[in-house]
């Protein structure tokens, strides 16, 4: 039988083991220096993927049946750990507002009449999207909407008007690309369960390379009109290594015709002469 010195230590060691791997990941994360560009900045240029379930529900969630019966396990809605710091800090009215998105999701949802998704929902919906990089400009492809945005990240011009997917200006700050996004539409949501923002949104992204395979990305929410502090998301997004990988096309535009005209044109307006 071990002796209480040999059990205090056995303790000791079995509460310190995971302080201590997480210690050691973290000084590789930050050890860990990434390729460069011509101009000596990291070199975030690919095909990345967030592999979660945060399109569906940015907080944690469990599993559900979907709304389509027909569709069985295949329109179940997973579920997932969440990627949010905490808590989404609603104020009361936007919190009530919230929950009537979530009553109405399944009609309400943006992303159903394939609208871009704008910021950041476009970095964790369940495709991929493609970064190119210069030194002037980031450009950002998605493959949901064919939806793009440049990064300015000298000279930005100022913006005439909201977008859905905003006006991006960058900068680094060491390894990390920081990204200042503001004039977003407000007809964007957050996820599928109804997480929603106003025309004051203002999203602060950062892009840090952790590995030769792997960025972390984190997204700060600042829209004093829906929340009462801002609040933060994170989340690993993941290479693509496939052979002669690439965006594809989703035009869903067309998908959705029927759904968003079909009452006008096939109950046409009658006008009398």
């Amino acid at each position: 039988m071990p002796s209480p010195r040999g059990r205090w230590m056995a303790l000791t060691t079995a509460w310190a083991l995971p302080f201590l791997l997480a210690v050691t990941a973290t000084a590789q994360t930050a050890a860990y220096k990434s390729p460069r560009t011509a101009d000596g900045k990291p070199n975030l240029n690919g095909i990345w993927q967030a592999l979660n379930t945060a399109n569906w529900d940015l907080q944690a969630h469990s599993a559900q049946a979907g709304n389509i019966l027909a569709l069985g396990a295949q329109g179940a809605e997973p579920g997932g750990i969440g990627v949010v710091d905490g808590e989404i800090p609603y104020l009361p009215a936007a919190l009530e507002q919230k929950k009537r998105n979530w009553e109405h999701r399944h009609t309400e949802d943006p992303e159903i009449k394939c609208y871009q998704p704008g910021v950041p929902r476009a970095t964790y919906e369940p495709f991929p999207f493609q970064i190119l990089q210069s030194k002037d400009v980031i450009l950002i492809s998605y493959e949901f909407a064919n939806a793009t945005r440049t990064i300015y990240m000298a000279n930005p011009p100022e913006s005439p008007t909201d977008y859905m997917m905003g006006h991006s200006v960058g900068h680094w700050e060491g390894d990390t690309l920081v990204v200042s996004v503001t004039n977003l539409d407000e007809r964007t949501w957050f996820d599928r369960a109804g997480d929603y923002h106003s025309d004051a949104l203002h999203v602060t992204e950062r892009y840090t390379p952790i590995s030769s395979d792997a960025l972390m990305y984190e997204a700060t929410i600042d829209d004093p009109q829906v929340y009462s502090r801002p609040w933060k998301i994170s989340m690993p997004l993941y290479h693509h290594l496939e052979k002669n990988a690439r965006l594809m096309e989703f035009r869903c535009v067309e998908f959705v015709e029927d759904l968003i005209y079909g009452p006008y044109y096939k109950n046409p307006i009658v006008v009398n002469k």
